[in-house]
C-alpha cells in the first residue's frame, strides 16, 4: 500500500517536473539577458538623481532581473561606485530579490495567477517603500 502511494506520488512529481522545465529555461534565459544588459542601460543614464524616480527604476529594473542575491549585492556595489544613488540601488536589490516579473509563469503554474500577481505588485511596491526607510534611517543615525 505504502509503495504503491509512493511510486504515484515519484511519478506525479516527475511529470509536474517536466512539464515546468520549459518555463524554467525560459526563465533563466530571460533572466541572463536581462542581467547582460542591464550594465549597458547605466552607463546610458538611467539614473537621474531624482530619489522618488530612482526608486521606481531602481524596483522595476530589479523587479525584471530577479537573481541570485550574491549577484545583486555585486552589483549593487558596482552602481554605488559608479554614482548611482543609494535608494536606486537599494530599491533595485530589495525588487531583485522579492519581485520576478520573468519566473511570473511559472509562480501562476504552481501558485495560481492571482496569487502571484498579487505578491509581485505588493513585493514591487514594499521594495520602493523599503528603500526609503533605509535610506532615510541611514541618514537620521548618521
Amino acid at each position: 500500500m505504502l509503495r504503491h502511494r509512493l511510486e504515484r506520488s515519484l511519478k506525479k512529481t516527475a511529470r509536474t517536473f517536466v512539464n515546468l522545465l520549459p518555463i524554467i529555461i525560459g526563465m533563466l534565459l530571460l533572466t541572463s539577458l536581462a542581467v547582460v544588459v542591464f550594465p549597458e542601460q547605466i552607463s546610458a543614464g538611467l539614473f537621474g538623481g531624482n530619489d522618488a524616480l530612482d526608486a521606481l527604476i531602481g524596483a522595476s529594473v530589479g523587479s525584471v532581473a530577479a537573481g541570485h542575491p550574491l549577484a545583486s549585492y555585486l552589483l549593487g556595489g558596482e552602481l554605488l561606485k559608479g554614482g548611482v544613488s543609494l535608494i536606486a540601488v537599494t530599491a533595485l536589490i530589495v525588487s531583485w530579490v522579492t519581485v520576478g516579473i520573468v519566473q511570473l509563469p511559472a509562480e501562476a503554474l504552481m501558485l495560481g495567477l492571482r496569487f502571484a500577481i498579487y505578491r509581485n505588485v505588493i513585493g514591487f511596491f514594499t521594495a520602493i517603500v523599503i528603500a526609503f526607510l533605509c535610506v532615510h534611517t541611514l541618514r537620521l543615525i548618521g
